[in-house]
């Protein structure tokens, strides 16, 4: 691994593209209402969240995981095809995690496959940018 190779425009890209990946995949026609309903929240607790809190964590966590990701990516070698496989790998590892915590949380199926799939199609979108912009 090179440190030198990684390309901080693309991590910050990267990061802000799970903003986009979360916009839609959590909207309500997509898995929003699922979403709500297997976490036992409703639209206005989810409106009365603290969104400076939220929106800020969230964007220190994805650049913490797009800068991880672009660690590992720091190879030569590293295309946009590498860089999607990789964030692919690192989207199922995170998704195990998702349902091994949630099932000691005792929830649903359904909501397991709501937040490891986001996680495993956002790190894919994340490693193909960070791949592509070399």
């Amino acid at each position: 691994m090179d440190m030198s190779l990684i390309n901080w425009p693309a991590v910050i890209v990267a990061a802000l593209s799970g903003f986009a990946v979360g916009g839609i995949w959590y909207s309500r026609p997509l898995f929003g209402n699922a979403w709500m309903t297997d976490s036992n929240l409703t639209v206005e607790q989810v409106e009365k969240g603290n969104k400076g809190k939220i929106f800020g964590f969230t964007l220190v966590f994805s650049l913490i995981m797009a800068a991880n990701l672009a660690a590992f990516l720091a190879e030569p070698k590293t295309d946009v095809s590498w860089g999607a496989t990789a964030g692919f790998l690192a989207g199922v590892w995170t998704f195990g995690a998702i349902a091994i915590h949630s099932l000691f949380e005792l929830k649903s199926w359904r909501y397991i496959f709501i937040n490891g799939g986001y996680s495993v199609v956002s790190l894919t979108i994340m490693g193909a940018i960070i791949g592509l912009w070399r």
